[in-house]
């Protein structure tokens, strides 16, 4: 079964081609970047107009990288949220206007299951061991998945305010960085002094498996005020401490929910699932086996969506060719696969 998935939930345009039987056959990705780095973040109507611009001439790419035509398409897989409404629109509409015309069924797919299922495409479907736990991060969500089976999922912790990626981002920016700001924060936390400053590591004092990572942002705030003009290692030793709390942050949390569920697999994804920092601590400090993507399937892809698709859609999944997109969807509501 061919099936071409879309992602186009924020900032970045992602088509891509997965086989049931072959595997993936072309991706291709056009990121937003350098049209939000002026502002800091991402503008939700200037991504919908790119991804407006986009979404056709990268379907052509990779069915042209492939050797494929529309004809050889057996289904279409979209992100139906969460994400930004507009963005996700996009795909919608493009995904069921050309389910219609190729008579294919077109499928709306969950953006954090996608994330979650994407280091099972380049391994074979018995790699991850269930119930498994995952850790989703991003700049839009952090959160402590329990992986019971493929569609059944229960959320041990989530962000009650920034999701980590977001932090960095804010933090990147008030150490005069681009965007987006995890990149930038690692590589100057390479020449950073770690033992100068100490930043705190939220909401690990007390029980539970939610995070915080606005607190972290705020407590930057005062540092950098008071060492500016920052030099060039005052930058490196703020972006150092923040990374080092966040990520600590983030290992305590994964250690509680091995620790509370028994699993003996942690999967991480998400665009924040690419630091180096996160992944050495993770596998240093986990009793458990630590399972992630390759980088070029951490940030958001299209390849994660068609094989979530593929997965849904043999599994029976359908639904009709009205557009409906959920910028808010809890995984809780999914249907087992």
């Amino acid at each position: 079964m061919l099936i071409l998935g879309i992602e186009s939930s924020c900032d970045e345009t992602g088509l891509a081609l997965y086989d049931s039987a072959a595997g993936l056959l072309a991706q291709a990705l056009h990121s937003q970047v350098a049209l939000h780095a002026d502002y800091g973040g991402v503008v939700p109507e200037l991504a919908s107009r790119d991804h407006v611009r986009k979404i056709s001439p990268l379907t052509q790419r990779v069915l042209a990288d492939a050797g494929k035509t529309l004809d050889d398409i057996d289904g279409i897989a979209y992100t139906a949220g969460p994400g930004l409404m507009g963005a996700l629109l996009v795909g919608a509409s493009f995904a069921k206007s050309l389910a219609w015309s190729l008579e294919v069924p077109a499928l709306g797919i969950h953006h954090m299951e996608a994330q979650l299922l994407a280091p099972l495409i380049d391994r074979q479907s018995d790699a991850l061991k269930l119930p498994f736990v995952a850790l989703l991060v991003s700049g839009g969500h952090t959160q402590l998945v329990h992986v019971k089976n493929f569609g059944d999922y229960d959320i041990l912790g989530e962000s009650v305010d920034d999701a980590a990626g977001e932090a960095f981002d804010k933090t990147a920016k008030l150490l005069g960085l681009g965007y987006p700001g995890g990149p930038q924060i690692a590589a100057q936390a390479e020449h950073g002094d770690p033992q100068r400053f100490r930043f705190p590591r939220p909401m690990t004092d007390r029980p539970g498996l939610d995070f915080s990572f606005s607190g972290l942002k705020t407590h930057a705030l005062p540092t950098i005020q008071a060492l500016t003009p920052l030099s060039a290692q005052d930058v490196a030793d703020v972006a150092v401490a923040f990374e080092i709390a966040a990520v600590a942050t983030l290992v305590i949390k994964c250690r509680r929910a091995i620790a509370q569920t028994g699993a003996s697999q942690l999967v991480i994804a998400g665009g924040v699932s690419a630091n180096t920092r996160l992944r050495t601590e993770l596998e240093s400090k986990l009793d458990a086996e630590v399972v992630y993507a390759p980088l070029n399937l951490c940030t958001d892809n299209g390849a994660m969506i068609a094989y979530a698709g593929a997965l849904r859609l043999l599994g029976g999944a359908s639904e009709n060719l009205s557009i409906t997109t959920r910028p808010r969807w809890p995984m809780t509501e999914l249907a087992a696969i």
